[in-house]
């Protein structure tokens, strides 16, 4: 009998849940209104009370488990505007945490430094990566409550028009989103109402002096940019998160992106120094960016203005494939696996993609009317690099809400009323996580090499080493309902015992081959 050995944590192929702090559970309904945010707004644009705390308890109820997620994306937490904005959609609060008042404090709306430290402790008991969203490209819009921030921090205009990499970098995304001068290496002082507020709140000596000691140590001129990145790592030393999602990441110069690399390391190694006895592994701090419009067919380079950019390099672990959904709607099984896997082990090798099939902003998801749900978790969490399962798809959670604007349809509170209720969205919810579970358990399904085993019916293997760790799969798709017989002799000697962890039965290997009876058209085939 084969000794099983622990499954190491491979970001590669790791199960990436990403969720709107402010639209999956309300832990604590005492903080669903902060700075008088009591305007009414339009449909799906205010805080809907989701926070630090529930989703800590979706995380020790075992939600997260049971889906096989090895780590949590949450959108941007820090303190948000406390005013809203009127662009013709009806009022818009800063729920989904892009437009950031104060970096260094967490808005009270999502929760406090204990709550954030309770959920990255639950998070990593149960073997749970944490990201929190890192923008550095801008700060939230002005409103009559927020002021701008000096003109030596940010500039208003012009707007963006796309045609040029200085066109995409050195002005706002849309109008009324100041941008950060991120080029400027000029020191600049603290904006005065950074300055105000945090003697308000009696914080602003101890504020002062960790900045000092901070470009005292980097001797990084104190420009814009540094401020942030230092006010961003922070979280890291403070409360051992595992990775950031970095936003709007082409918007701002790629060098940015190499010293926020430098001090995001820095600040893990810190803490793992600090707090040895609950460091997780060896893995390094996780960058994950999203630059809008990459696709994996473009390897390791982006276009941008005529330049050819390579964000990974000195920066990123992985960038957001935007071209995935593409993919899964016009490539079948065989060709969606064999393209990604000979990227991955081809020009990408060293570094991953994220793949997706719907998000917080983009307007034309793979599956926009939810009807194919489970073939959305199936090319979704079979393919190789690392999945993103935005909160609801296991739960085809509705994108089309009436009455709303934008990007809000695609950010509804998550549906528990329906995974609690509803048959069929407890039968996808099953799907998928069956195959978040064996992704999860098997490095190989998301970061290991694929290869075709026979065409018809369609049976393939992944299998992935590393450091003395050896994971061999066998996935069947588009199998007969009933009895099935998969040819596993290439992997599996005479006589194995294997697992198929879709029906939860045992079989044996005899004359190369299982014989599979169940009412499914899929098999996960693992060493018992």
């Amino acid at each position: 009998m084969n000794e099983k050995k622990e499954v190491p944590f491979v970001w590669e192929g790791a199960n990436l849940y990403f969720l709107l702090t402010d639209r999956f559970n309300n832990g604590d309904t005492s903080n669903d209104v902060n700075f008088d945010r009591t305007k009414e707004t339009g449909t799906l644009r205010g805080f809907e009370g989701g926070d630090l705390k529930g989703i800590t308890q979706k995380i020790e109820d075992g939600y997260f488990s049971d889906l096989g997620v090895s780590a949590i994306w949450m959108t941007p937490i820090v303190e948000q505007i406390h005013g809203g904005t009127d662009e013709g959609t009806g009022i818009t609060y800063g729920f989904h945490g892009y437009w950031t008042k104060d970096w260094t404090a967490i808005d009270p709306n999502f929760g406090t430094k204990e709550d954030l430290k309770a959920l990255v402790a639950a998070a990593h008991k149960r073997g749970i990566r944490i990201l929190l969203d890192a923008v550095i490209n801008h700060t939230g819009p002005v409103t009559p409550v927020d002021p701008v921030w000096p003109d030596d921090w940010v500039r208003t205009d012009p707007t963006c028009d796309y045609t040029s990499y200085d066109s995409t970098i050195s002005c706002t995304l849309v109008k009324n989103l100041p941008d950060i001068k991120t080029e400027s290496d000029d020191a600049v002082d603290l904006p005065p109402q950074l300055v105000e507020k945090w003697k308000s709140e009696g914080r602003y000596e101890q504020e002062v002096a960790e900045l000092d000691a901070f470009f005292e140590r980097t001797g990084y001129p104190r420009a814009p940019r540094f401020y942030i990145i230092k006010w961003l790592t922070d979280y890291i030393t403070e409360f051992g998160i595992d990775g950031y999602r970095v936003d709007t990441v082409k918007h701002t110069e790629e060098t940015v992106w190499q010293e926020f690399r430098l001090e995001c390391d820095f600040a893990f190694n810190q803490w793992k120094t600090a707090n040895k006895e609950a460091v997780l592994d060896e893995n390094a701090f996780y960058l994950v960016g999203e630059v809008y419009g990459y696709g994996i067919s473009a390897e390791k380079f982006y276009n941008l203005g005529g330049r050819s950019i390579n964000y990974f390099d000195e920066a990123f672990n992985s960038l957001i494939n935007f071209e995935f959904k593409y993919d899964a709607a016009r490539l079948d099984y065989e060709s969606l696996f064999k393209k990604y896997t000979d990227a991955l082990y081809g020009p990408l090798k060293d570094y991953s993609v994220l793949n997706y099939l719907s998000s917080h902003d983009d307007g034309e998801p793979f599956d926009a009317s939810r009807e194919k749900a489970f073939e959305t978790g199936t090319k979704l969490l079979l393919a190789p690099g690392t999945s993103q399962t935005y909160y609801g798809d296991e739960s085809a959670r509705s994108l089309s809400i009436e009455g709303t604007t934008g990007d809000a349809t695609l950010r509804s509170f998550m549906n528990w009323d329906e995974i609690d209720a509803d048959i069929n969205t407890k039968s996808i919810l099953n799907h998928w996580q069956k195959l978040g579970q064996f992704r999860k358990n098997h490095p190989a399904v998301g970061a290991g090499v694929h290869q075709m085993i026979t065409e018809a019916p369609y049976v393939f293997y992944r299998s992935y080493q590393m450091e003395g760790y050896e994971d061999v799969v066998i996935i069947g798709l588009e199998l007969p309902k009933g009895s099935k017989i998969l040819n596993v002799g290439r992997l599996f000697e005479e006589g194995a015992q294997l697992h198929d962890a879709y029906s939860n039965q045992d079989v044996i290997v005899e004359n190369g081959s299982v014989q599979i009876d169940s009412e499914f058209d899929i098999v996960l085939l693992e060493l018992k």
